[in-house]
């Protein structure tokens, strides 16, 4: 490998991608378009950057699989960094193997990162935990350990832990400013923003207010009753139901929460939880069948009395502080889910939304369709390159709203 090879390779890995372009930038053998494929990818010009890429992968040809394992690699980076989550998983597995049977090991673990947060992406995060498992990060540079501890971070928001989700990023802020990289350091900072950032609403003794990550967890550890309009549970300590496929009474136990301590009249319950506008004697009915359904569903957390004017919950365990805690999502939107993904700030195509939400594209190309007649997202491009973006919500995070939600045990 020549200096200037050498030099721009040497650039790129310091974050320095327009330091590497004065190097390789007029040439076109096949290292030098793989380094300015890179270094373009690096600054957002991702056509480009997967044109050369292509280009320098049929110039190694098959006497080089090495060099051609790490284009295939920088492929799938380009893809998933813009959100094409279409892309070859076999093409990427096979780099991998191949990467590991020659010995590039740092590369191979590379390859395996784009996997896991391809993964991550579609909310799997078992298999995510599992496939991270399998690195070692001490043998990483510093570049992937910080991409280790930034999935790492996924994970832990994903699943609410923002204790543990606070320590790996003060990790890996840490090794971005040892390692002198602003790329990652932005990175980092912006992720401590979503640490901060109110992550949901909170129903309490008829007020509400809002909490951060951190409040959250906390409320999930505590012995206080939740009704989790994130994702849709009764919960208490380690006990939880889960009310996902039963709508209409968890509509029922959402409003019964927000009015405790107070009953909440029978005309209130039927036109929130049935949009009943007129009641007749056929609404009253439905409405005891209903409400003696939810009242054996949580009969371990709760039970529901009835009063002269409707219903009232009665926890079993009531405490100094506030009992029922109603927990809802940062905005109530039914498309909530995806404009969370979009809140991320890159451009998705609808394609790549379906497979995040695993859902069809249809479904998800007419939700995509109602929110722009409502000025949520915007498009990019026409046909197939179209994409989809949306501002993130101003002073929020999503995390309750993203796929991968905390479990029901």
């Amino acid at each position: 490998m020549d200096s200037l090879i050498t030099a721009a390779a040497r650039a790129l890995s310091a974050g320095d991608p327009l330091g590497a372009l004065k190097f390789v930038g007029l040439r076109d053998d096949p290292p030098a378009l793989a380094l300015r494929g890179i270094a373009l990818a690096q600054l957002e010009d991702f056509d480009r950057a997967r044109a050369l890429l292509k280009r320098a992968a049929r110039g190694f040809g098959a006497s080089e699989p090495v060099a051609c394992a790490r284009c295939v690699v920088a492929e799938a980076e380009i893809a998933l960094v813009s959100r094409d989550l279409g892309w070859a998983e076999k093409a990427l597995d096979g780099a991998r193997q191949a990467l590991e049977q020659r010995g590039d090991h740092v590369n191979a673990a590379h390859a395996r990162q784009l996997e896991i947060r391809h993964v991550l992406l579609t909310g799997q995060l078992e298999q995510a935990e599992q496939m991270l498992g399998e690195i070692n990060p001490d043998i990483l540079p510093p570049i992937l350990q910080i991409s280790h501890e930034m999935i790492l971070f996924g994970i832990a928001v994903r699943r609410l832990q923002a204790g543990a989700a606070r320590v790996v990023l003060e990790r890996a802020n840490h090794l971005a400013q040892v390692g002198n990289l602003p790329v990652l350091i932005a990175e980092t900072e912006k992720a401590y923003v979503t640490l901060n950032a109110p992550a949901a609403r909170l129903i309490a003794n008829g007020e509400e207010r809002l909490v951060i990550l951190q409040e959250v967890e906390d409320l999930m550890e505590s012995d206080m009753l939740v009704i989790d309009a994130c994702r849709y549970t009764v919960r208490q300590g380690r006990e939880a139901i889960s009310l996902s496929t039963r709508p209409v009474l968890f509509n029922l136990l959402r409003i019964l929460g927000e009015s405790w301590p107070k009953d909440i009249p029978r005309d209130s319950l039927l036109s929130g939880a049935f949009g009943a506008r007129y009641v007749d004697e056929t609404h009253r009915s439905r409405l005891r069948v209903e409400i003696g359904r939810l009242r054996k569903l949580i009969r371990i957390f709760a039970n529901i009395t009835a009063t002269d004017s409707g219903f009232i919950l009665k926890p079993k365990s009531v405490g100094k502080d506030q009992s029922v805690m109603v927990l809802l999502p940062p905005m109530e939107d039914k498309n909530a889910n995806i404009l969370a993904l979009l809140a991320d700030g890159e451009a998705w195509s609808s394609s790549a939304l379906a497979i995040a939400l695993d859902t069809s594209a249809r479904t998800v190309q007419r939700a995509l369709e109602e929110l722009a007649r409502a000025d949520k997202v915007q498009t990019i491009g026409r046909g197939r390159a179209r994409r989809w973006t949306s501002p993130p919500p101003p002073g929020f995070t999503t995390t309750l709203l993203l796929p991968g939600r905390l479990p029901v045990e």
